[in-house]
């Protein structure tokens, strides 16, 4: 399993970014961060919210989203993240090595990304008089939905509780 990828475009919080490295870090996910970065990689609130992962994640950082398209390659697929997709993010159908694009805390991915992906567009679906969910909420959601759809390959569970048959 070549595992997925998890794009963050231009995150701003430090603690968003080390919750969402943890999470990538407990299920194989690649991590790619888009410039600029609303902190530094070494930030302490960064590194306290994933320190004991930081060393199992895979991460990379680019200075614009084409960077990534471009180490992606052709074939790769890319999701974007954003409340005003009209698919929900359970619709869509995730092969393993998929990019799930989220963007910044305070505006979301840019206006003419989302329009030039229209199809590729996905929502979490929530209350209509609220803005959004957490970033490193919704990227759980998406890791977790995708990983079920590849049938949590390649994470295996720490062990069984005793006493009870299965």
């Amino acid at each position: 399993m070549r595992g997925l990828n998890i794009v963050l475009v231009e995150p701003e919080i430090p603690q968003n970014t080390g919750n969402i490295a943890r999470t990538c870090a407990c299920t194989g996910s690649h991590l790619h961060l888009v410039r600029p970065l609303g902190f530094e990689i070494d930030d302490r609130k960064l590194k306290r919210a994933g320190l004991d992962y930081w060393s199992e994640l895979d991460v990379s950082i680019y200075d614009c989203f084409e960077q990534v398209r471009a180490n992606a390659g052709p074939e790769a697929r890319f999701f974007f993240y954003t409340t005003k997709g009209s698919r929900r993010y359970s619709d869509a159908k995730f092969r393993d090595g998929d990019y799930l694009v989220f963007g910044k805390e305070t505006h979301g991915l840019p206006e003419p990304l989302l329009e030039a992906n229209y199809d590729m567009c996905l929502r979490i679906p929530m209350g209509a008089r609220l803005r959004s969910l957490n970033l490193s909420n919704s990227v759980a959601i998406a890791v977790y939905e995708a990983l079920r759809q590849l049938d949590f390959e390649g994470l295996e569970p720490k062990g069984h509780l005793t006493g009870r048959p299965d």
